[in-house]
């Protein structure tokens, strides 16, 4: 194996694990209401199957990221994402332990599509054309990622106010991919007010919660 290749793995593995700290904020807060026995079972089922979706995005994301209006959509299934594990954490568990694992594996994997359409194009044009090379560093990944979300699940469980920075910065997430969009990029004229828009998410999301809650009460 020649050095360009060894240094292509390794850029490829760094990329991912530093564009993957949101995932894994995700990966905490969906499994955190499970059961002990089901949350490292959820965590490896849910990090598998978005690893085998990121490499089916590999082949299409160039074309993918051009379709008009996906960041809008990708940036509401976020915020929708965001809302939901947060209302989830004030509710008392009364499901079944499968479908509360079904649950965590389908938010893990729609949320790392959704947050890895740029991440994907990032790695892909690391590995330069080399589809397998990108594909070898994604798995070895995996473990790395893993072994970081349950360090989060573990904080998250000592101190709780940290699923509030978890839900905020999927929310502040959300409100970047939406400025991102061609069109609403052409709207605000630039990206200058980006950073706005993505607080005024956090905000919006931080206003839906407490609305919820003074409405079950």
């Amino acid at each position: 194996m020649s050095i360009e290749i060894i240094s292509k793995v390794l850029s490829i593995i760094v990329l991912n694990l530093v564009l993957s700290g949101d995932n894994a904020v995700v990966i905490a807060l969906a499994t955190r209401k499970l059961p002990a026995a089901s949350q490292n079972k959820a965590i490896v089922i849910g990090t598998a199957g978005a690893v085998v979706l990121r490499i089916l995005l590999m082949l299409i994301a160039v074309e993918l990221l051009t379709v008009p209006y996906v960041k809008i959509i990708g940036s509401i299934l976020l915020f929708y994402i965001a809302y939901d594990l947060l209302k989830s954490n004030g509710e008392e568990a009364n499901v079944k332990s499968e479908t509360t694992l079904l649950s965590a594996v389908r938010t893990i994997i729609i949320a790392d599509l959704v947050m890895s359409l740029d991440n994907v194009l990032a790695i892909a044009g690391v590995a330069d054309g080399h589809f397998m090379l990108a594909v070898l560093g994604l798995i070895i990944s995996i473990p790395i990622v893993i072994f970081g979300s349950q360090i989060i699940l573990k904080l998250m469980d000592r101190f709780p106010w940290l699923i509030w920075i978890g839900a905020l910065l999927i929310a502040y997430t959300a409100g970047s991919m939406l400025v991102e969009d061609n069109f609403i990029a052409h709207i605000l004229h630039g990206l200058s007010h980006g950073h706005i828009i993505s607080l005024a998410s956090c905000v919006l999301l931080a206003g839906m919660y407490f609305l919820f809650n003074r409405k079950k009460s």
